[in-house]
């Protein structure tokens, strides 16, 4: 039985029996103080109220591994979690609030840093960031300051949202969760990270001197970052849903010429149709042209990919993480 078929069954034996779905206030807040509190930093509607105070909702993890650990809802819950509790607990409805919309009553929240990333890691322990893309080990959970500001008594949580909103605290609470979060990542990297990690960190300043990075595709939710937009639009280039999204695109900005890199762990290699399809959106944008790197972390894995396909296209080039001083240029 899915998680949803449990709360929609739960919500019905509650209401069957005359008790109460969801309480009037999860850790002593009310859904009033959250719709207040919310209306203050300018972040109130319906999904935005329900979705926080299924954050604080202090129950038992949905998360089987995290629940025996004694870890609550309100320590890391998923999209589908939070959704669920919003659609089928809070709403009555027997569908959870839409996944699509998570940018919309998610995404505003964890940009100012009232809510932040969390991952269930092997340990059931909730660890900052989303160091797995698309993980259903990636949750979230309200801040502690901004989860300070909800339980604060009434003659106090107006002053706190003051200082909490301030740009210059804004900026030091967003550069301190980045920092967790990478602590995060760096203990449980992916092999296809470490290599996208690797081909900017090492390869690029090595073999493609005076190109800088202006995006990287390894990032959870949005393909393409607000921030990373404007790095774009800057460089004088616009990412679409149609492009071949590239690993890693950097740009020599006295040449005005791209280069490409294809981290590959299982597949991806620059093969004759995604070359096309980038040197398009180099011409589209108005560039002088663009080169392309397909990587891999061993021999091993380069040989296992090339014997079986042979699909790196003629004219690009080659690098291997343990042979790092050779860029090896494929000519047919």
């Amino acid at each position: 039985m899915s998680i949803e078929d449990d709360m929609i069954a739960r919500r019905n034996i509650a209401n069957d029996a005359g008790k109460q779905v969801v309480p009037d206030s999860y850790q002593g807040v009310s859904k009033q103080r959250v719709r207040e509190v919310l209306a203050e930093i300018d972040q109130s509607n319906n999904n935005k109220i329900d979705v926080v105070y299924s954050l604080l909702c202090d129950e038992l993890s949905w998360y089987t591994k995290a629940a025996k650990q004694e870890l609550r809802f309100c320590d890391g819950a998923s999209v589908a979690h939070i959704g669920t509790h919003v659609g089928i607990l809070q709403r009555g409805k027997n569908i959870k609030l839409d996944r699509e919309g998570r940018d919309y009553w998610l995404k505003p929240f964890w940009e100012v840093g009232a809510i932040e990333k969390v991952y269930l890691d092997s340990n059931a322990e909730f660890s900052p960031g989303h160091p797995v893309a698309k993980s259903a080990n990636s949750a979230y959970r309200l801040a502690p300051d901004f989860f300070a500001i909800l339980q604060a008594p009434e003659d106090e949580w107006r002053t706190l949202a003051a200082i909490w909103m301030d740009e210059d605290v804004k900026r030091e609470r967003l550069a301190l969760q980045a920092s967790q979060a990478q602590e995060t990542a760096d203990l449980v990297e992916t092999p296809h990270s470490r290599l996208i990690r690797l081909s900017h960190e090492v390869y690029a300043p090595r073999f493609l001197a005076g190109y800088d990075v202006v995006y990287v595709d390894d990032g959870d939710g949005d393909r393409i970052t607000d921030v990373e937009r404007v790095t774009l639009a800057r460089a004088g280039l616009e990412l679409t849903i149609d492009d071949a999204m590239p690993d890693v695109l950097l740009l020599n900005r006295e040449t005005n010429h791209l280069w490409v890199i294809e981290a590959v762990t299982s597949d991806g290699e620059v093969d004759i149709h995604k070359k096309q399809s980038l040197e398009a959106f180099a011409e589209r944008n108005g560039k002088s042209g663009v080169g392309f790197t397909t990587t891999y972390l061993t021999w091993k894995a380069a040989a296992a990919r090339q014997s079986a396909f042979k699909n790196l296209a003629d004219n690009t080039y080659l690098w291997i993480r343990e042979d790092p001083s050779r860029n090896m240029h494929i000519k047919q």
